[in-house]
């Protein structure tokens, strides 16, 4: 793999551009890496052949469909190979796990209301909506100060 380093004094804090025709073990692993600070505030993941960086404000909901890790976006939907629970270690405290596959951020709830069998219903801005599962349930509420 090539790599090329540009110092420059004109930006503000560093970042990384990735150029690759395929996601090969090297691609993935420099991404891993590059994730690993801990100030910071930005995930990597995948639409077809492309990486993207998105920052955690963007994101409305990570959730487990046919055994992949999703990320919602406001339009958009994404793939991330980190399993879920990897995935929540990394994410500030604007998220919360609502049941065991799915992950909401608290700044993009629109509404919550009670649900069948003492769960509670969640819709986000995005109009994605989900269930909060009762064992889930009083994580949430404490989330929200309830």
């Amino acid at each position: 793999m090539k790599v090329n380093l540009f110092v420059s004094r004109d930006i503000d804090e560093p970042h990384a551009d990735i150029h690759t025709n395929e996601l090969t073990d090297n691609v993935t692993k420099a991404i891993s890496i590059l994730e690993s600070d801990d100030s910071n505030d930005m995930i990597a993941v995948k639409r077809g052949l492309d990486i993207a960086f998105l920052e955690f404000d963007e994101i409305f909901m990570f959730r487990v469909e046919d055994k992949q890790v999703k990320v919602f976006t406001q339009d958009k939907e994404y793939l991330i190979k980190k399993p879920l629970y990897q995935v929540e270690e990394q994410l500030s405290g604007d998220f919360v796990r609502i049941s065991k596959t799915t992950i909401i951020n608290l700044r993009r709830i629109e509404r919550v209301a009670p649900s069948l069998k003492g769960m509670m219903f969640i819709e986000l801005k995005n109009g994605l909506k989900d269930n909060i599962s009762r064992k889930y349930l009083p994580d949430f509420k404490n989330a929200l100060d309830l």
